[in-house]
């Protein structure tokens, strides 16, 4: 019986060639990817900003960005997945259009400690920074370590006004008095302060709208 000819290009060529594999399945999971996010920075539900969002303002900026250098992101979400669980510990799963002000988003992908998506208002600014300083002063059985160090840290001369320049040629609404008035509000205040009023902010201006819309929805 005649040999018949081997094609060069074969699934057997892909198995035995490592390189070649790699090639191929870095490829296809590029295209894959490609082909469920781009769709979504043209849809109009996870672009449009959700009601009550509002941009950080100047303390709560540094804050986030405080919040991004000592890794807290690392042990905290930011995203209430629809899970009934989550829901009914955290409050209201988190929609596309609350992050659209976020420039890099912090949903994060670990929780060592709870998500923190919905925190804002929940406990007093003095609670937090007692939390900070010394967790296991508030919850004893907490890993998490203390921000001692935060209290002590002056945010007056950050470059508040070029980072909030920046966000705007991303797409966030600040105006040249924002801007202009941002430097004002760092006066005499820490890193703690600026951790502590973003943590405030959190899903404050959502959750504030979400209600107002269930009570009319209720209402009706």
């Amino acid at each position: 019986m005649a040999n018949s000819k081997k094609r060069f290009f074969t699934h057997e060529t892909l198995e035995k060639n490592v390189g070649l594999l790699i090639i191929f399945s870095i490829l296809v999971v590029s295209f894959a990817g490609l082909v469920q996010i781009v769709p979504l920075f043209f849809q109009h539900y996870t672009t449009k900003v959700a009601p009550g969002v509002q941009p950080l303002q100047a303390l709560q900026l540094i804050g986030r960005d405080v919040y991004i250098k000592e890794g807290c992101v690392g042990c905290h979400s930011q995203q209430i997945r629809t899970l009934q669980s989550e829901v009914s510990r955290y409050g209201p799963y988190s929609v596309a259009g609350e992050f659209v002000y976020d420039h890099p988003f912090l949903w994060g992908s670990k929780r060592t400690g709870p998500d923190l998506a919905r925190v804002g208002g929940r406990y007093s600014d003095e609670w937090h920074r007692v939390h900070l300083r010394n967790p296991r002063d508030l919850v004893k059985e907490s890993n998490m370590p203390g921000y001692y160090w935060l209290q002590h840290k002056d945010v007056s001369e950050e470059n508040i006004q070029a980072r909030m320049k920046t966000l705007r040629t991303l797409g966030v609404p600040y105006t040249d008095q924002q801007i202009e008035d941002a430097p004002a509000a760092l006066k005499g205040k820490t890193e703690e302060d600026a951790v502590v009023a973003y943590l405030q902010s959190l899903g404050v201006g959502y959750m504030s709208a979400f209600r107002e819309q269930q009570s009319s929805t209720g209402s009706n």
